[in-house]
């Protein structure tokens, strides 16, 4: 039997969110369904978001869909990325920190890798590798 893991984020703007990740990781959305494709979606719903998946950073898929609730992410959950190479790893740092926060400076660490977390203004905490 085979088994995929997927990170499956809920957002307060999951369009503007995957823009962000597109912008800072690169990728492309692959698709995009919206609550308007549904028979009876009130009208306020419509346009929001009911799922989208997401390739970023090479071939990482990501999915997201628009919460009808506050959206609270928290540090016991944090997404890694592992890069081959140093400058992308620090591009994709610094560029997901815009807006967000730095919270662990990246940097040759002393167990050999190059290592950084940072949560974007989004609220998702980052941890950026370069082994």
């Amino acid at each position: 039997m085979g088994v995929q893991l997927n990170t499956y984020l809920m957002s307060e703007d999951a369009r503007s969110q995957a823009n962000f990740y597109i912008q800072s990781l690169g990728g492309e959305i692959q698709f995009l369904t919206t609550f308007g494709e549904t028979p009876g979606t009130p009208e306020a719903m419509k346009d929001k978001v009911m799922h989208l998946a997401l390739t970023i950073a090479g071939t990482n898929t990501l999915m997201m869909a628009d919460s009808f609730e506050p959206v609270n992410y928290n540090r016991s959950i944090s997404i890694s990325l592992s890069y081959d190479d140093v400058t992308e790893a620090s591009t994709a740092y610094e560029k997901l920190s815009e807006n967000g926060e730095k919270r662990y400076p990246f940097a040759l660490q002393p167990w050999g890798a190059h290592y950084g977390e940072v949560t974007d203004k989004f609220g998702v905490t980052w941890m950026i590798t370069k082994q």
